[in-house]
């Protein structure tokens, strides 16, 4: 059994704020990390016990052997368990310039593992493959650290199998999990890990790295920030891309489009072809380097077609195909998924404006739609076609068919009673 310290998981989640100043200066690893002042804090803290454990101080700490982080999406909980990763094998704690920082970073360190699907679950094999990786000693004098960035999608053999190393983890092994919330976590799991949560990093701040690291305009800076509502990712996307910006724009088109029952079917179907098509721009590229890459492993690459093939290629090529069938489908979910999020924040607006709140509109340039939309919904109405799309979005989690969904949705947000 490790003898490093585990936080007791009964009192409930971390909240860096609560536990840590916000003046914390966001340097080398901890660059990236928009607005997260209070987690690098805790982490940093957790590091330096970490440092100390290996110098011989073995008394109870911040260190644990299980970290979760959680927080919404584009947040950075994944560049936070990666910063931490590299903390813990530099000798400086994360200075950001040494081997140690740069390889764990990259995931090119021989102690530092990253996981992240691209499939829509990690299966078991994965999971016990890593398991009995953690059970080795690090090749450095430090610690072998295992992040698992998609820690919400195991299947429930991936988390038995996973649950046994947590509960006994070996000695300089440190698991770091990452999920959007704590509820996506198995329970099993999350009550082994010491739970850190992330913020929405603050408009303002995502505007400022725009315009630092990508010389983007101020006012299309300060609009990527408000757009993406926090999404670090999604905020350089908007920033840099036309094509981006220019399906976005069609997205919140969807609402006034809306007049019978045909436009609620073409809207629909226009929001599952938008997805459909951003999901092939991102692996038409990849798919294709896969494919040579397997031609290229059996030998057969630059042959044109002609040349003998190995037998055991078609298999090969089967099982790739089938591989880039399931990641097109979570990639085109996941493009979905933004579409429904844009339209939910559409009609935040609109309740917003109706009910006189004081707060910064996520769609600020479409003031004057909005304004005309809630002055002419009652706020109950936008409460019931907000929840049609939250509805939309669980129905192709269940695996509902995003057409039918969709579908489902778009009549309920054209046909919502008061």
């Amino acid at each position: 059994m490790t003898q490093v310290q585990q936080a007791d998981s009964g009192s409930g989640e971390l909240r860096p704020a609560e536990l840590a100043p916000a003046d914390v200066p966001m340097t080398g690893v901890w660059a990236d990390l928009v607005g997260q002042e209070p987690t690098v804090a805790v982490l940093r803290q957790a590091a330096t016990a970490a440092a100390a454990w290996l110098a011989g101080d073995r008394s109870p700490s911040a260190m644990t052997h299980a970290w979760l982080l959680t927080g919404p999406p584009g947040s950075g909980r994944s560049n936070a368990a990666r910063a931490f990763a590299a903390a813990l094998q530099c000798e400086r704690g994360g200075c950001g310039e040494c081997s140690a920082c740069r390889t764990a970073l990259t995931g090119s360190h021989p102690d530092v593992t990253l996981v992240r699907t691209e499939q829509l679950s990690l299966r078991v094999d994965e999971i016990r493959e890593l398991v009995r990786k953690s059970a080795m000693s690090p090749v450095g004098r430090r610690w072998q650290v295992l992040v698992v960035e998609d820690a919400d999608r195991l299947t429930e053999q991936a988390a038995d199998a996973l649950l046994k190393s947590l509960e006994e983890p070996a000695e300089r092994t440190v698991w770091v999990l990452c999920a959007p919330t704590v509820e996506d976590a198995v329970p099993t799991i999350r009550s082994r890990c010491r739970l850190l949560v992330l913020r929405t990093p603050p408009t303002s701040a995502v505007a400022e790295v725009l315009q630092r690291r990508y010389d983007v305009e101020p006012a299309v800076a300060m609009f990527a920030a408000r757009a993406s509502q926090g999404h670090i990712g999604r905020a350089r996307a908007l920033a840099t891309k036309e094509e981006v910006r220019a399906r976005r724009q069609q997205v919140l088109a969807v609402p006034s489009s809306l007049r019978d029952l045909t436009s609620c079917l073409t809207a629909a179907a226009q929001l599952v072809e938008l997805a459909s098509t951003e999901a092939k721009e991102a692996t038409a590229d990849l798919d294709g380097a896969e494919k040579l890459e397997l031609e290229r492993a059996y030998g057969v690459s630059g042959s044109g077609g002609r040349g003998p093939r190995p037998r055991q290629l078609q298999t090969a090529q089967k099982d790739l195909d089938e591989q880039q069938k399931v990641r097109a489908k979570r990639l085109q979910r996941d493009a979905l998924d933004r579409a429904l999020l844009d339209l939910t924040a559409y009609y935040r607006d609109v309740l917003a404006v109706a009910l006189r709140a004081r707060t910064e509109l996520v769609n600020e340039e479409l003031r004057g739609d909005i304004e005309r939309r809630a002055a002419a919904t009652r706020p109950e109405q936008v409460i019931r076609q907000i929840d049609a799309i939250l509805a939309c979005r669980e129905a192709i989690t269940a695996n509902v068919a995003p057409l039918l969904a969709a579908e489902a949705m778009t009549i309920a947000l054209w046909h919502t009673p008061g």
